[in-house]
């Protein structure tokens, strides 16, 4: 590990700071520092999809992504994307429709189908898939989780929010 230095970025709109190793792993700043356990740990290697975050409403993979990468960026985590008590369309949708059987890759799986939903409103079932392609289910929910985007587009009447 190198030198720490402080690390200024907005996680879930508020204005963070974190004195770390610039190289760390987001990941492990999210979970470890800022106390955000939503973003999970899969494989590391940025194939599994389950550490999904949107940095300036992109999706990104937090363990293969340096701390010093989000340096003044906003990064928005499954904590983030409810607004209080109110769930985000895409949650809701993936509650109502059961899009999930064990739950670790869920957070990741919400946040990826945020981020396809803002790129694409009203994606086709094959957009869907792609869309998705780069987060696993160990479970095989898929169809569940084409069905809960289906309906995320329906709560948000072809947008994301």
């Amino acid at each position: 590990m190198g030198a720490e230095a402080a690390v200024r970025f907005t996680v879930n709109g508020e204005a963070r700071e974190v004195e770390t190793d610039p190289d760390r792993t987001l990941l492990d700043v999210l979970r470890e520092d800022l106390g955000l356990p939503g973003t999970k740990y899969g494989c590391g290697e940025g194939q599994c999809g389950a550490c999904s975050v949107l940095v300036e409403g992109r999706r990104m993979n937090a363990c293969r992504t340096a701390v010093s990468k989000v340096e003044g960026r906003s990064v928005v985590t499954i904590e983030g994307l409810a607004k209080g008590d109110e769930l985000h369309p895409v949650q809701r949708a993936f509650l109502e429709e059961n899009a999930y059987q064990c739950g670790f890759c869920t957070a990741g799986m919400i946040v990826a189908a945020v981020a396809l939903l803002e790129a694409n409103p009203a994606p086709s079932d094959d957009e869907i898939a792609a869309g998705m392609d780069r987060n696993l289910c160990r479970c095989c929910s898929y169809p569940k989780i084409v069905k809960a985007v289906r309906r995320a587009v329906e709560l948000t009447g072809g947008g994301a929010r």
